[in-house]
């Protein structure tokens, strides 16, 4: 018997058992799966930053703690946690975001506020340039990075991509390092973010940067609060420099009412709804896992420590 211990609130509960159920039977895997197992003989835990688990040193026979949640960084600092943590790489988590990002770069691209703006009987016609001419960068070349580039890629945009390290995707210009950010920054018409929260990119998107962007660039950003200076985007917006911005996170979360974002008429503000992980295509991917550790291959999505993601 594998004793899984549920982990991830009370409230994720109701919605996560029965996936997990009929996954763990799939997968052909003999799973006591509660929300109450003894510490020294959990086998596995099911986590998600906000539910009440903190402490992981009783846990000293569980083999790997499986995160519903894309984002570890509430998690990675954690003393306690001494065994392998994996990251949740969900398909349909993926899907939404590629959606996202794809339909507000439309949004853009064809100037969909502007000309519903203009609905007051005036032939007034606009006819926006083709896609191949429309430089889009993405920063942030990871799972959903890389899935966001290729589909814009697909639409016909002229997409730029950055990371860190050397990437290669396919009909994506793909840049590097600190020289490579400022190029990518420079052609970024449209700047899309998806890069992870560590102390490196924490409020990467500062004064400086945004100058670096054209003006009237706009700015998509569904990945971490963290990774705009939020007064330097307002005095941009406020210039005209950046034409736009849409946010799906932010440092604070709700975003409290009186945040300038809300009342800013060049912001549009989604409610962290990107990237949701979805109960059934997410318990697909905890079972593989557990069904993978238990047969002696390699776990996916392990979170590297030392880079934080």
């Amino acid at each position: 018997m594998i004793n899984v211990l549920f982990a991830a609130g009370p409230e994720n509960w109701a919605d996560y058992q029965a996936p997990l159920r009929a996954c763990f039977a799939r997968e052909d895997l003999n799973v006591a799966l509660s929300t109450s197992h003894a510490a020294a003989e959990t086998d596995y835990i099911i986590y998600a930053p906000s539910g009440p688990l903190q402490d992981f040193s009783p846990y000293r026979n569980c083999k790997a703690v499986l995160s519903l949640w894309a984002g570890v960084e509430r998690i990675v600092g954690n003393q306690s946690l001494t065994m392998p943590l994996c990251r949740m790489v969900d398909p349909g988590l993926t899907q939404g975001m590629v959606e996202w990002v794809s339909g507000h770069c439309l949004r853009y691209h064809l100037n969909i506020d502007g000309t519903l703006s203009r609905q007051s009987g005036a032939w007034d016609r606009y006819v926006p340039p083709l896609a191949s001419e429309r430089r889009v960068t993405v920063l942030g070349l990871g799972q959903l990075g890389q899935a966001c580039a290729t589909a814009l890629a697909r639409i016909g945009f002229d997409v730029t991509g950055w990371a860190r390290s050397a990437k290669a995707i396919a009909g994506v210009r793909c840049l590097h390092g600190v020289d490579g950010l400022s190029d990518a920054l420079r052609t970024a018409e449209i700047l899309v973010l998806l890069l992870p929260d560590t102390p490196d990119t924490d409020t990467l998107i500062n004064a400086q940067r945004l100058a670096q962007l054209p003006q009237g660039a706009r700015i998509l950003n569904p990945g971490r609060g963290t990774l705009i200076d939020d007064a330097a985007l307002l005095a941009a917006l406020d210039r005209d420099h950046i034409a736009h911005a849409t946010l799906d996170v932010f440092r604070q979360e709700p975003l409290p009412p009186d945040h300038l974002y809300w009342a800013h008429p060049n912001v549009t503000v989604t409610p962290h709804i990107a990237a949701e992980t979805r109960p059934e295509t997410a318990a697909r991917v905890i079972a593989e896992n557990i069904r993978r550790s238990e047969s002696g291959e390699p776990l996916l999505y392990l979170v590297d420590r030392a880079l934080g993601y």
